[in-house]
């Protein structure tokens, strides 16, 4: 006799049964699982999974790559975001889409990052063939932020620049950057105007450079840096920060620089002890 209120009984047998019937959930892949729980648009995600394949050889170059549909069943994301991401790739000329025939690989990554950053200071010097400099905003008597941990003496005031830079019609490159105005004043104003500020500093007679060091950190587009350089909202950007001292330890130059990812590779020549 079984009392009111209590739970009914089921049999093992039952309980085997239910278990035995119940649909199994697919399980997500690991490049599924990736491309989820982070802050990042998913379709910029795939964008950055998609070019990795075509990178590494998982797609090849000339090869077609799988159906929207495949992808966005693999990925576990609607059609529409798989077609967004793709038309990034699309954009960047790493796939190309043929009505009728599919979407094929038409380049590897690495045939589009032309622009080479260098650790040496020769190499910082180079000049970039074909590339351009367009003036964003210029103020006088300006002081620049500084990171916490900074230590140097600062001159009085510093002549701000914020300038973006472009080759074959597309900006890669944003630059904000803040000089001595005492050292400024030792050239004429137009010298700055087709050098980037280190081919500057090299030039300003009289000038001699103690120290001077440079961090990268990788990181994503904001929304005023995505309109700049005409990427997609957290597209993929490097940014390296500059400082110069001179032999009086006085901060006479810094500034930020930031490339555009699909553009932007590092070269580091390295000395065997």
């Amino acid at each position: 006799m079984v009392k009111l209120g209590s739970p009914p009984v089921r049999s093992a047998g039952s309980a085997r049964s239910e278990k035995r019937s119940s649909p199994q959930q697919p399980r997500k892949s690991e490049s599924a699982r990736a491309v989820s729980g982070t802050g990042v648009s998913r379709y910029n995600q795939l964008a950055t999974l998609f070019r990795r394949h075509i990178s590494s050889g998982r797609w090849k170059v000339g090869e077609q790559i799988p159906t929207i549909g495949d992808l966005a069943t693999e990925h576990w994301v609607a059609r529409e975001t798989v077609r967004r991401a793709l038309d990034i790739l699309a954009r960047e000329k790493l796939i190309e889409r043929f009505r009728a025939k599919g979407t094929f690989v038409t380049h590897h990554p690495e045939e589009q990052m032309w622009c080479e950053v260098e650790t040496d200071w020769a190499g910082l010097l180079r000049a970039r063939r074909g590339a351009t400099i367009e003036l964003l905003a210029e103020k006088r008597n300006q002081q620049p932020p500084l990171v916490p941990d900074f230590s140097g003496k600062l001159a009085k005031n510093y002549h701000y620049f914020r300038r973006r830079h472009w080759r074959n019609e597309e900006p890669f490159l944003l630059s904000e950057m803040y000089i001595d105005e005492t050292v400024f004043k030792r050239v004429p104003r137009n010298a700055i105007a087709n050098k980037t500020g280190l081919q500057f500093l090299s030039e300003v007679p009289g000038l001699q450079l103690a120290d001077f060091r440079q961090t990268l950190t990788i990181g994503s587009a904001d929304v005023m840096t995505a309109e700049r350089l005409q990427l997609d909202l957290n597209a993929p950007v490097a940014f390296m920060r500059r400082y110069a001292f001179d032999n009086e330890g006085r901060l006479v130059f810094t500034g930020e620089t930031i490339y555009r990812g699909d553009v932007f590779w590092l070269s580091m020549k390295l000395k065997p002890e």
